[in-house]
């Protein structure tokens, strides 16, 4: 296995870049050490990461990768007199764009954030009502509910609604389907009012006893035999409801989101 070292060079947080080495995902036979330089904002720090660049490969005995978004000019040529693989947001993305909309863009630093305006307060707020509607935590303002995710506990509701929250300002509230709701036969009441807005998670019994297995060892809660009678009596509520449902065993935050906002049509504020 390749050793290569990858740096994220920007002028601001590096958050924009950071995104960037998703790229890194396509190529699993590669070891990536990652180093994130933010805020290289100068002459003298771009020359402080140029001398970094050059241990890495001597280190490596492999040209690092540079995946940068710097917005400025003269210190994007300067980077680049290194010997390195260049990843560059402005020249592969956003000059080639600015031509063909005829305009000029803008390279400061925080642009993302500026430009989005509304739309990142948005994702804030969304992010606030789910850490708030976390659990089931409370049933206050749940009509403000975008998408509402139930599923036995320990299935992924509470990273997939936060990841819906942060990326796209969904407002997604979480309800775990306990055991007096198996009992019962039914969802929780205070969902029956809003059956259009839920979405089910379910997962295989083997992973489920894994996941908590480790915070609950040797417990009735994390047996295999529980763990296979609450997925087997989850899934009979969603389907007796009309509730569509993903398994999340082997699906990233990612793939969960993308496949909940597609089933339920609701529009982001990414």
């Amino acid at each position: 296995m390749q050793k290569r070292t990858v740096f994220f060079i920007s002028d601001g947080t590096g958050i924009t870049a950071g995104a960037l080495g998703k790229l890194l995902e396509h190529f699993p036979s590669t070891n990536f050490t990652q180093v994130r330089l933010p805020f290289t904002d100068t002459l003298d720090k771009i020359k402080l990461a140029q001398d970094a660049i050059l241990h890495a490969a001597e280190e490596d005995a492999n040209r690092p990768v540079v995946i940068m978004s710097l917005g400025d000019m003269e210190l994007r040529n300067s980077i680049k007199k290194s010997d390195a693989y260049f990843i560059d947001l402005f020249n592969t993305f956003i000059d080639p764009l600015g031509v063909e909309l005829k305009q000029k863009p803008l390279t400061g630093a925080g642009i993302a954030h500026s430009v989005m305006g509304t739309k990142y307060n948005d994702r804030m707020e969304a992010v606030n009502f789910t850490l708030n509607h976390d659990d089931g935590m409370t049933n206050s303002g749940l009509e403000e509910a975008q998408v509402i995710l139930i599923g036995v506990s320990r299935c992924g509701k509470t990273p997939t609604s936060v990841y819906l929250a942060m990326q796209f300002g969904i407002k997604a509230a979480n309800y775990p389907l306990i055991p007096e709701d198996f009992e019962r036969g039914t969802l929780p009441a205070v969902l029956h009012k809003h059956l259009d807005k839920i979405f089910g998670l379910t997962i295989k019994p083997e992973r489920l006893h894994a996941v908590r297995n480790e915070r609950r060892a040797g417990s009735f809660y994390a047996s295999l035999d529980n763990c296979k009678k609450e997925i087997a009596t989850a899934e009979n509520l969603m389907r007796n409801a009309g509730i569509t449902w993903a398994d999340s065993t082997s699906r990233s935050v990612e793939e969960l989101s993308a496949i909940i906002l597609e089933k339920t049509r609701k529009p982001s504020n990414a």
